[in-house]
């Protein structure tokens, strides 16, 4: 599997929050079995915790780095697709496998720019925290238009992503997107900017299904979302960082 191939994985399924239906406030559901903004964040600090874990592995044993995307991918899909209510067994199964597979992708990239490895996670989690705070304060609302403009840029680079992977199999890939011209940076810096704005629609799955009193496994599932957008963030700041270090 591919660099490039993993990171289509991510961002198609960076946000399943754009096709929630959030209906009713589930009244049925017992307080003590209805999903929590407390709960969410817990177990996403949970899944973090396991990714830094599987990242110490990969990067100490970078022949984990392919199966670790494999399995990882595989998770995702299961989760997203077929057993969202299963989030609480596959989600942290998720983090780890893809600490892993970021534990050696980073230690590639180290190899060839040392310091980037910092770079890129404070880069990130800056990203996370000052995001939450314009999330928080209303400077940023997921409005209707925001989602769509999220949705049809994430669907177009998806898109090019696929067709980079399949032309890579002909020895050929889009210069733009891999190449270090100051075209390909531009490219990147759109690419990541868009893969940052999707943390704002995790926010908000998260907000809106406590508020809605959605079932308990959701708590899980939306911290399974929000880490699938900020390892598609760190991956696309890793390669940004990567062409502008290697002009």
């Amino acid at each position: 599997m591919s660099k490039h191939a993993a990171i289509n994985t991510f961002g198609r399924s960076a946000n399943p929050a754009f096709t929630r239906n959030f209906g009713n406030t589930h009244n049925d559901i017992p307080l003590s079995e209805r999903m929590t903004l407390d709960g969410a964040v817990n177990k996403t600090g949970i899944l973090l915790s396991l990714c830094f874990g599987g990242a110490f592995i990969g990067w100490n044993i970078p022949q984990l780095m392919i199966p670790g995307a494999i399995i990882g991918f595989i998770l995702a899909l299961v989760t997203i697709f077929r057993s969202p209510a299963k989030a609480g067994s596959t989600a942290p199964l998720y983090a780890l496998s893809q600490g892993i597979f970021l534990g050696g992708i980073t230690m590639v990239f180290e190899a060839q720019f040392p310091g980037i490895a910092m770079q890129a996670l404070a880069l990130t989690f800056g990203i996370l925290a000052t995001l939450l705070v314009c999330y928080k304060s209303g400077l940023i609302l997921p409005t209707q238009n925001f989602r769509l403009m999220l949705v049809s840029a994430i669907g177009g680079i998806m898109l090019l992503y696929l067709v980079n992977f399949v032309m890579s199999f002909f020895g050929s890939t889009l210069s733009f997107l891999t190449s270090n011209s100051p075209m390909s940076i531009g490219v990147s810096l759109i690419i990541t900017g868009v893969a940052a704005l999707s943390l704002v629609l995790d926010f908000d799955f998260i907000e809106e299904g406590a508020e809605k009193g959605l079932p308990k496994y959701m708590e899980w599932y939306g911290a399974f979302s929000l880490m699938v957008t900020l390892i598609w963030l760190y991956l696309e700041i890793l390669r940004l960082l990567a062409k502008i270090r290697s002009r």
